[in-house]
């Protein structure tokens, strides 16, 4: 099945990876920005953040929508709340609109059996971490329902971490890294509570 693809469609290339289901907020200051955020408000459409880095920018990137308009300042400013919604791939660049933009492919997962091992695994880790960074414990129902997107949308991996989830087009291969980076984060967590502890004893153990 061929992808869906748009010929005409607004890239916002920046130093961040974002993830369908996450939440990123955003400062729209540059005119060229503001013309294009202003459109998609306008039309009720997407358009893309690609992490742009040293090397340039990566080819895929993650489709966002406006979520919330927190705030339109009278210099046409805006602070604005976006989601997430699918990832895509830039096929060419696109120099004859207002804004950056390029004509785009949206990706589909590849056709696969579910490995129920990886995503059980995936939820345990990710509710083990929960538990660790709030003290709050996800009920069944609601862990089981989670997709290795909305585990990883509400954790910072890294940039280079959150790219790897994004160019995979596996499920199961999602699930599988999103537990590797679950259970490091907790070994981050417990490392740090680990040092605050040492550094609180003045690196003595106390008795009594």
């Amino acid at each position: 099945m061929a992808e869906e693809q748009a010929t005409d469609f607004p890239i916002f290339p920046l130093g961040i990876v974002a993830l369908p289901e996450e939440l990123v907020p955003l400062h729209i200051f540059e005119p060229r920005y503001r013309t294009m955020i202003n459109l998609c408000l306008e039309t009720g459409t997407e358009f893309g953040i690609v992490w742009t880095d040293d090397d340039g920018a990566h080819a895929t990137g993650c489709a966002m929508e406006v979520s919330e308009v927190v705030e339109r300042m009278d210099d046409g400013r805006l602070n604005i709340v976006t989601r997430g919604t699918r990832p895509f791939r830039v096929l060419e660049e696109r120099h004859d609109l207002p804004f950056p933009a390029a004509t785009v492919e949206f990706l589909e997962d590849d056709p696969e059996a579910p490995d129920e091992e990886a995503a059980t695994a995936a939820r345990r880790a990710y509710a083990e971490l929960v538990e660790e960074a709030t003290d709050r414990e996800l009920d069944d129902e609601s862990l089981g329902a989670m997709d290795s997107w909305s585990m990883a949308a509400t954790v910072d991996f890294g940039l280079e971490a959150k790219q790897g989830l994004l160019d995979l087009r596996s499920e199961n291969a999602r699930m599988a890294l999103v537990a590797r980076l679950m259970r490091a984060a907790v070994k981050r967590i417990e490392f740090v509570e680990r040092a605050q502890v040492r550094a609180q004893s003045n690196g003595r153990v106390r008795f009594g």
